[in-house]
C-alpha cells in the first residue's frame, strides 16, 4: 500500500509538471480574450458615449442630490444624513477616475489617428472631470494619474497635486482644447455617438470656451489678473454659449435605462417621495413671484387652513373644498376619486403651529423632516401630505418633454459669470444686460419664456448692481445643478444659507473628506494633500481632513466664513 500511495504522488506530480510545462508556451494564448478589443486599436467612436453619458449623469447625480441639499434647494424625508446633513465622509472619487482612465483612451488614440476631434473633446470633457475632482475634494492626483499601467510605484501610487495646479493645468487643457476645435474636422467621427452636440464642431468650441470661463472665474479671488484677461478674450470673440439652444445637455430618452435620476430605482415611489422641497429655496421662489417655481415643484396635497373655532389642535379628517370626507390614512385611496378638488384639513393656530402656504418646504438639516407640519404618516421615505415634493413631472419617465437633461452647463450659467465681471469692472459688456439675459434664458430653460417681462419687473428681481443678486439669481437658474451652485456659494458667500440645528457645524460644509481608498492605499501621499488643507473654527473631531476645513481655493478669504 506504501509502494502504492508513492507511486500515485510521483504520478500526480509528473503530470502537474507536463501540465505545466506544456502551458506555460501558451499562457498568454489562453489569457486572451479572443472577444477583447485592443486599446490600441479602440475605436473613439464607441469610447466617446461612455465618457459623455458618465459624465452628465454623474454631474447631475451630484447636483441633484447631496450639493442640492448643501444649497437647500431640497431636502429628503427618508435616509437624508447624506443630503440634509453634510455627512460627507470618505467620499471615493473611484467612479469620476473611471471616466477619466475611458477619457484618456480617447485622447490618445484621437492622437494615434491625428484626429484634432476627438482629443479636442477629450481635453474638454478631462477638464470637466477634474475641474469637478478639484472642486469637491482640493488636492488629488493629477500629472501621475492615468498611468498606473505604467509598472512604477511613482504611478501605481500617484502624488497629490495641489488643487492651485489642477485649476492651472484645467485652464491649460481647454486652451489646447479650444485651438484643436478650430482646425478640426468630422472625418471619421460617427454623429450619433456624440450624445452632446452630435459632432457639431462650432458647439464643441463654445462649450469648451464656456467652462474656461467657469474656471477663470472660479480663480477670480486668487488669480484676478489672469480669470481678468481669460474673460475678456473669450467675450471678445463671441465663441461662447450663448442660447439655451446651446446648452451643453444629456439628454432622458425615457427608455428602460435611460430615465431621470429620480426614477432610477425601479417600482419604487419612495425613490420620488423623498425628495422634498427646502424652505430656504421656496422663500426666495414665492418672494418674487418666479414663475419656475410649478415647474420644479408641487403645491402641497393638502393645505392647512388657520380655524380658531376649532376645541382640537387639529381636525383628523380631510375636507375636498372644504367639506369632510374621509379619514387623513385614506388619502391615496380617494385622491383620484376626486378631480379638481381643493383638498383642506383646518387647525386651531391658538394650539397647533402649522405652515398653511400653498407651497411649504422642509427647513434645512432639522431632526424629523419625516414629520415635519404636522404629517400624520410619517415614516422614512413616505409621502407628506403638507409638505410640497417634486413636480409630479419628475417622477414619470419621458414624459416632461425637453425639460429634464443632464445639463453640464447653459447660457444662464455664461451670462451670469459675464453680469459678475461686468460689476468688477472688466470690458465684457454691460451688467444689467448679461444679468436680465440670464434670467430670460433659465425661464426659456424652464419653458416660462413667456412670463419673463412680468418677472423681470417684481421689486426684488429688478437689477440692483449687486453681486448678491447676481449669486442668488444665477443660483434659482442652476436648480438640478447644485455642483455649480455650490461652487459659486463658497467662493462668494451666497445665496445667504444657514445650516440646520441637526448639522454637526453651524456652518454649510466645504469639501468632500478624502475616501478610505487613499487612506489604505495611498497613504504617503495623501499625507501632503492633508497638510495643504486649512483647519478652521467649524474643521471639529475631524481635524485637516473635515468638511469644513478650507482648501487652497477659499484660504486667504472671509466667505463663506
Amino acid at each position: 500500500m506504501k509502494n502504492l500511495f508513492e507511486f500515485r504522488k510521483i504520478a500526480v506530480f509528473l503530470l502537474g509538471l507536463i501540465l505545466v510545462t506544456g502551458c506555460d508556451d501558451q499562457l498568454s494564448e489562453i489569457n486572451t480574450n479572443p472577444y477583447g478589443i485592443d486599446p490600441a486599436n479602440a475605436n473613439p467612436n464607441l469610447l466617446m458615449p461612455t465618457v459623455l453619458t458618465s459624465s452628465a449623469q454623474s454631474y447631475l447625480g451630484l447636483g441633484f442630490n447631496d450639493l442640492a441639499g448643501a444649497m437647500q434647494y431640497t431636502q429628503k424625508n427618508g435616509w437624508y444624513s447624506s443630503h440634509n446633513n453634510y455627512e460627507w465622509v470618505s467620499r471615493n472619487w473611484t467612479g469620476w477616475y473611471d471616466i477619466l482612465r475611458t477619457n484618456d483612451l480617447m485622447i490618445t488614440r484621437g492622437e494615434d489617428m491625428d484626429n484634432a476631434f476627438f482629443q479636442g473633446i477629450g481635453l474638454t470633457m478631462k477638464s470637466f472631470v477634474f475641474g469637478n475632482i478639484a472642486d469637491l475634494w482640493g488636492d488629488a492626483p493629477y500629472s501621475d494619474a492615468l498611468m498606473g499601467d505604467e509598472g512604477s510605484d511613482q504611478f501605481q501610487f500617484p502624488k497629490f497635486d495641489s488643487q492651485e495646479a489642477i485649476y492651472d493645468g484645467i485652464i491649460a487643457d481647454l486652451q489646447e482644447a479650444a485651438t484643436l476645435l478650430a482646425s478640426a474636422s468630422t472625418e471619421g467621427v460617427t454623429a450619433g455617438n456624440d450624445l452632446i452636440y452630435g459632432a457639431d464642431i462650432d458647439s464643441w468650441r463654445r462649450f469648451t470656451n464656456s467652462l474656461l470661463l467657469r474656471y477663470y472665474m472660479r480663480l477670480s479671488e486668487k488669480k484676478p489678473d489672469v480669470a481678468k484677461a481669460g474673460i475678456e478674450a473669450i467675450y471678445s470673440s463671441g465663441i461662447y454659449i450663448q442660447d439655451a439652444s446651446q446648452d451643453a445637455t444629456l439628454d432622458y430618452t425615457g427608455g428602460s435605462n435611460d430615465i431621470w435620476i429620480t426614477r432610477h430605482v425601479r417600482l419604487n415611489p419612495d425613490d420620488f417621495q423623498r425628495y422634498q422641497a427646502c424652505q430656504t429655496f421656496i422663500d426666495q421662489l414665492t418672494m418674487t413671484d418666479d414663475p419656475r417655481l410649478p415647474v420644479f415643484f408641487d403645491s402641497v396635497r393638502v393645505q392647512w387652513v388657520a380655524d380658531e373655532t376649532l376645541d382640537v389642535a387639529a381636525e383628523s379628517f380631510i375636507r375636498a373644498d372644504g367639506e369632510p370626507i374621509e379619514s387623513i390614512y385614506t388619502f391615496d385611496e380617494f385622491e383620484e376619486e376626486y378631480a379638481d378638488v381643493k383638498f383642506t384639513r383646518h387647525f386651531n393656530p391658538n394650539l397647533a403651529d402649522y405652515n398653511s402656504d400653498l407651497y411649504v418646504g422642509l427647513p434645512p438639516s432639522i431632526l424629523t423632516p419625516e414629520s415635519y407640519n404636522g404629517n400624520p404618516i410619517p415614516g422614512q421615505g413616505t409621502q407628506n401630505l403638507h409638505v410640497s415634493q417634486l413636480d409630479p413631472i419628475y417622477s414619470t419617465a419621458g414624459s416632461a418633454g425637453d425639460i429634464l437633461k443632464a445639463r453640464i452647463i447653459s447660457a444662464a450659467e455664461v451670462s451670469f459669470i459675464f453680469a459678475e465681471g461686468a460689476l468688477k469692472g472688466w470690458s465684457v459688456g454691460d451688467a444689467e444686460t448679461h444679468y436680465n439675459m440670464g434670467i430670460e434664458q433659465s425661464l426659456q430653460v424652464w419653458e416660462k419664456a413667456d412670463m419673463y417681462e412680468e418677472f423681470i419687473a417684481q421689486p426684488d428681481v429688478m437689477f440692483n448692481s449687486t453681486l448678491e443678486q447676481i449669486i442668488t439669481q444665477k443660483w434659482v437658474a442652476n436648480w438640478s445643478n447644485g455642483t455649480e451652485a455650490f461652487a459659486d456659494y463658497r467662493r462668494t458667500g451666497y445665496p445667504d444659507l444657514s445650516a440646520g440645528p441637526l448639522s454637526p457645524q453651524p456652518e454649510v460644509a466645504l469639501r468632500f473628506q478624502y475616501g478610505n481608498d487613499e487612506y489604505n492605499n495611498n497613504p504617503d501621499n495623501i499625507s501632503a494633500a492633508l497638510n495643504n488643507l486649512e483647519v478652521t473654527d467649524y474643521s471639529g473631531n475631524f481635524g485637516q481632513d473635515s468638511q469644513w476645513s478650507k482648501p487652497w481655493l477659499y484660504q486667504g478669504t472671509s466667505v463663506p466664513f
